[in-house]
C-alpha cells in the first residue's frame, strides 16, 4: 500500500508539472488546502483556535493571484498588496469574534498563511520563470536552446533533487547512522544529512552536464546543497509541530504515509530560495 500510494504521489507530481498552468496550479492549491487542514488540526491539538476558514481562503487568494501575476493578467503592485492584506483580514476575523483570540491563535494563522499560502506560491513562480525574467538563456545558469522551458526544468530538477536528498539520507542514515542530528527528530542523524548532501549533489551536476550549464559542477554543488538543507528544514520544522501536539503524523490522507503535510514538508521552503539564487546568480553573471 505504501508502494502504491508512492508511486501514485509521484505519477500526479510528474503530471502537472508538465502541464503547467492553471493544472499545476489547481494542484497547488489542493494539496495546501488539505496541508493547512492537516496544520490547524494540529495546532488545535495544542489549544490554538486559528482562523482556519478565513485563512484557507486567503491561501487560495495568494496561490491564484501568483499565477495570475506569471502570465500578466495581474499588476505586480496589486499582486504585492495580497499577502499584507490577507493578514490584515485574517487579524480583523479574530478581533470580530464572541470570544477574543490569543497571541497563539493569531501567531498559529498568521503562520498558517505564510507556510501554507506565500511559501508554496513559489513553486509557480519557479515554474513560470521564464516569464517573468528576461534572457534566462544567458549567465550562469544556461539553458541555452531550451530556454522556454526554463521553469519546467527548474521545477522537475528541484523535486529530483528532495527525492534524491530523502532517498540518500534515508539509506546512508540507515546503513552509517551514529551521531543524531536534531532531538526533534531522533532518527535522523549527521551522517544521512551527508549522504542527503552528496546523492542530490552529484544529480544536481548530472544535470547540470546535460543541460549545458555554465560551471556544472559549481552550480550542481551550490543547488544541490541548497535543495538538500530546505528539505530537512522543512523536513524539521513539520516534525518540531507534531511533536508539539503530541501526535505521529499530519493526518490520515495517504494510506502508509500519513497526512499531505507529511509528504510535501520537504517541498515548502524550496522554491522560494531557489527562485532568489537564480536572480542573484542572473545579476552577478
Amino acid at each position: 500500500m505504501r508502494l502504491r500510494s508512492g508511486l501514485l504521489i509521484g505519477l500526479f507530481g510528474l503530471v502537472v508539472v508538465l502541464l503547467g498552468g492553471w493544472f499545476f496550479t489547481i494542484a497547488i492549491v489542493l494539496l495546501t488546502y488539505i496541508a493547512l487542514l492537516e496544520f490547524f488540526r494540529m495546532a488545535e491539538f495544542t489549544g490554538i483556535k486559528p482562523a482556519t476558514k478565513t485563512t484557507l481562503f486567503s491561501c487560495f487568494i495568494i496561490t491564484i493571484s501568483t499565477y495570475l501575476e506569471t502570465i500578466g493578467f495581474l499588476d505586480r503592485e496589486i499582486y504585492n498588496s495580497i499577502l499584507p492584506m490577507c493578514s490584515v483580514g485574517i487579524c480583523t476575523w479574530l478581533l470580530l469574534q464572541p470570544k477574543s483570540g490569543t497571541i497563539s491563535d493569531i501567531a498559529a494563522s498568521i503562520f498558517g498563511l505564510f507556510y501554507l499560502g506565500f511559501l508554496p506560491s513559489y513553486w509557480i513562480k519557479l515554474r513560470a520563470i521564464e516569464s517573468t525574467m528576461d534572457n534566462l538563456s544567458e549567465g550562469i545558469l544556461s539553458f541555452e536552446s531550451f530556454s522556454n522551458s526554463t521553469g519546467l526544468y527548474l521545477t522537475l530538477i528541484s523535486c529530483l533533487l528532495i527525492v534524491a536528498s530523502d532517498i540518500g539520507s534515508y539509506f546512508i542514515g540507515k546503513s552509517f547512522g551514529k551521531k543524531a542530528l536534531s532531538p526533534i527528530s531522533p532518527s535522523k542523524t549527521l551522517e544521512g544529512l551527508i549522504g542527503g548532501i552528496i546523492c542530490s549533489i552529484l544529480v544536481a551536476t548530472f544535470f547540470g552536464f546535460l543541460l549545458n550549464w555554465q560551471n556544472p559542477i559549481l552550480i550542481g554543488i551550490l543547488y544541490g546543497m541548497l535543495v538538500s538543507l530546505m528539505a530537512l528544514v522543512g523536513d524539521l520544522i513539520e516534525s518540531m509541530m507534531k511533536r508539539d501536539a503530541k501526535i505521529k503524523d499530519s493526518g490520515t490522507f495517504l494510506p502508509g504515509h500519513g497526512g499531505i503535510l507529511d509528504r510535501i514538508d520537504s517541498y515548502i521552503f524550496t522554491p522560494s530560495v531557489i527562485y532568489y539564487i537564480i536572480i542573484i546568480l542572473k545579476y552577478f553573471s
